[in-house]
């Protein structure tokens, strides 16, 4: 596998990584295709199965994890896996394009390691965990249980972050969607 460049988001959950891919999506001439991940979990609100998500029974994942069928996948919660399938990058790179991925930092940190020259990984870094922990809350998708899971997770998540190419701090949206913008372009270009 070896095509186009591979940009990387990772990022604690409520860091502002899904606003910023979306955004840079919206971009024509970056040439972005996003990279669908699979997951075991169960869908949320108005999630759609091709297009938010490869939705996988536990079963399923563990099949393709056998069958080496990924090129990264984490158990991130407890019978919750996510990965990133070997073939969902083809279908990108045979389309000409660019793959943006949102994934984990430990997905993030795979895929650079796997291919370092054509990855640009990016670390979405919030102003706070009080700021962090707020975001979430206004979601208003999940329980104050899964809430302070993800908290207690984003300290280890944010210690990582100096293990990525550049860090982008969302403490105003408008200025991380230019800086984003401005390194994807530059990378792309290079």
């Amino acid at each position: 596998m070896n095509q186009g460049k591979l940009i990387v988001f990772s990022a604690p959950s409520g860091s502002g990584k899904t606003t910023i891919v979306r955004h840079l999506l919206g971009i024509e001439d970056l040439n972005l295709e996003f990279s669908i991940s699979a997951t075991s979990r169960e869908k949320r609100g108005t999630e759609v199965d091709g297009k938010d998500y490869y939705f996988l029974s536990l079963e399923d994942f563990k099949k393709h994890i056998k069958n080496e069928d990924f090129l990264e996948w984490e158990e991130v919660y407890r019978d919750n896996f996510y990965g990133t399938l070997k073939s969902e990058v083809e279908r990108i790179w045979a389309m000409g394009k660019h793959v943006i991925f949102d994934i984990d930092v430990s997905g993030g940190l795979r895929i650079k390691r796997k291919f370092p020259e054509q990855t640009l990984a990016l670390f979405v870094k919030p102003p706070s965990i009080d700021e962090l922990k707020i975001r979430l809350k206004n979601r208003k998708t999940e329980s104050e249980e899964k809430i302070s899971m993800r908290v207690s997770k984003a300290s280890a998540e944010l210690a990582t972050a100096p293990l990525f190419d550049k860090i982008v701090v969302n403490d105003t949206l408008e200025h991380a969607l230019e800086e984003a913008e401005t390194l994807v372009r530059d990378f792309i270009n290079s």
